[in-house]
C-alpha cells in the first residue's frame, strides 16, 4: 500500500479531493491531525504549530529557535501518523517529511486564479480585490516558508510525482488519477521503504525530544542505532556532561537500542 500526501494552495479544492482519495481507497485522510498529535506529545501550543508550519519565518524565530522546535515537533507526529501506511495527508510540507520514502506518492493540487478567488470571496465575505490580495500573501507566506527551510520552492513541479490542475478537471476525477496511480503498484510499500520509513521516523521523534535543548542537532538511525552529531561551538560546557545528557536523553526514546553522539560542526553524516 502506499502514502499519499496532498500539497495544496488555499481554496484549490485539494481538501475535497484528499477526501475523495482516502473513501475511494479505504486511507486514513489527515491534516490538522498531525497538530493536535504533536500538540499533545510534546506538550506545545497548537496555534504556535499552526503558525510554524504556516507563517514564513521573521528575524525573532532566525535566533530563538522557535520554528525548528515546532517543525521538528509536526515531522515527528506526521511521520509516527505514516508508519501505519494507507494514509493520505493534505496539507502544507508533507512532501518535505517523506521525500526519501519510495513508497509516498507525492501530489500536488493546482487551480486557476479567479476559481479560488471567488472561493475566497464567498468564504470570507470580501471584495474581489480583498481575496486576492489575501490569496497571493498567502501563497507568498508558504513560498517564503519553504524556501528558508529547505531552501526550495513548494510550486517546484519536481517536488511531486503528479501535479493535476483543476479547471477542466472536477475533484473527483483528480482523484481517480491518484487512485489509479497508486493501484498501479509503483508506489507500493517494500520491505526496504518500511524499514526506510521507520528510520527517519525514530530519528524524528529522537530530534524531536533533543531540539529543545540543542536545536542544532542532527540525527541518523539505522534499526533502532541512533547516530547524533551537534555543533560544538554551540555547546557552552564541557563535553563530557552534554554527551552524558544526550546519551541518557535519546536511549529513552522507545525504539532506540544504541546511540552514538558526536559533539562537531555539523556537515553531513558520513557513510
Amino acid at each position: 500500500m502506499a502514502i499519499i500526501t496532498i500539497s495544496r494552495g488555499s481554496y484549490s479544492r485539494g481538501k475535497q479531493v484528499a477526501e475523495k482519495v482516502a473513501q475511494t481507497l479505504g486511507y486514513a485522510c489527515i491534516s490538522r491531525d498531525i497538530l493536535l498529535d504533536a500538540s499533545e506529545t510534546f506538550n506545545t501550543n497548537e496555534l504556535k504549530l499552526a503558525r510554524a508550519i504556516h507563517d514564513a519565518p521573521n528575524l525573532l524565530d532566525r535566533f530563538s529557535n522557535g520554528k525548528e522546535r515546532y517543525i521538528a515537533y509536526i515531522e515527528a507526529a506526521l511521520l509516527d501518523f505514516c508508519r501505519e501506511d494507507n494514509l493520505v495527508y493534505h496539507g502544507l510540507a508533507g512532501h518535505f517529511f517523506v521525500r526519501q520514502i519510495s513508497h509516498a506518492l507525492k501530489v500536488r493540487i493546482t487551480a486557476d486564479m479567479q476559481t479560488r478567488i471567488r472561493a475566497e470571496m464567498e468564504a470570507n465575505k470580501v471584495s474581489e480585490r480583498e481575496a486576492l490580495k489575501l490569496l497571493k500573501e498567502d501563497d507568498d507566506q508558504r513560498r517564503r516558508w519553504s524556501r528558508w527551510l529547505y531552501g526550495i520552492d513548494t510550486a517546484d513541479p519536481n517536488l511531486y510525482d503528479l501535479v493535476i490542475h483543476l479547471e477542466r478537471l472536477t475533484p473527483d476525477e483528480a482523484a481517480d488519477i491518484i487512485c489509479a496511480t497508486v493501484r498501479s503498484g509503483r508506489f507500493a510499500a517494500t520491505d526496504q521503504s518500511q524499514r526506510d520509513l521507520n528510520d527517519l521516523a525514530l530519528a524524528a521523534r529522537v530530534r524531536a525530544t533533543l531540539v529543545e535543548r540543542f536545536p542544532d542537532i542532527m540525527v541518523k538511525a539505522e534499526s533502532g542505532a541512533v547516530r547524533i552529531r551537534i555543533k560544538s561551538s554551540a555547546i557552552s560546557m564541557s563535553s563530557a556532561p552534554v554527551e552524558a545528557e544526550i546519551q541518557e536523553t535519546a536511549a529513552q526514546v522507545k525504539g532506540v537500542t544504541r546511540v552514538e553522539v558526536q559533539l562537531k560542526p555539523i556537515m553531513m553524516f558520513d557513510d
